[in-house]
């Protein structure tokens, strides 16, 4: 989770912004490329971030990896879209989605 807001946001937002990478004395994480090879390197190994069993991480990084492949800000690299499908597919995931379609179904009928 250090790794997510130290060193994957931060070098998000900078390819993002279209702003250099800190120099690497200064920076916690590199570059961008660096990042997301650290992270696909994880991934890789998984089926999880930490390994064989889902933990908090995953749901920080599922939802984190889906939001930025689907704003292009990070490649649908195989390794990051076969993880989002496994943390999707989750019985949490499904019933947390059911839940925010049947609420935004519930708002538009009263609008």
């Amino acid at each position: 989770m250090a790794f997510y807001g130290a060193c994957f946001e931060p070098a998000v937002v900078d390819r993002a912004m279209k702003r250099e990478s800190a120099r690497p004395s200064t920076s916690p994480y590199g570059d961008y490329d660096i990042t997301l090879q650290s992270l696909i390197g994880q991934l890789n190994a998984g089926p999880y971030i930490l390994g064989e069993r889902f933990l908090a991480a995953d749901v920080l990084w599922g939802t984190a990896l889906a939001w930025t492949t689907a704003f292009k800000l990070v490649p649908e690299h195989p390794a990051i879209m076969d993880y989002i499908k496994r943390v999707a597919a989750r019985p949490a995931s499904v019933q947390v989605r059911e839940k925010d379609a049947a609420l935004a179904a519930a708002q538009a009928a009263i609008l």
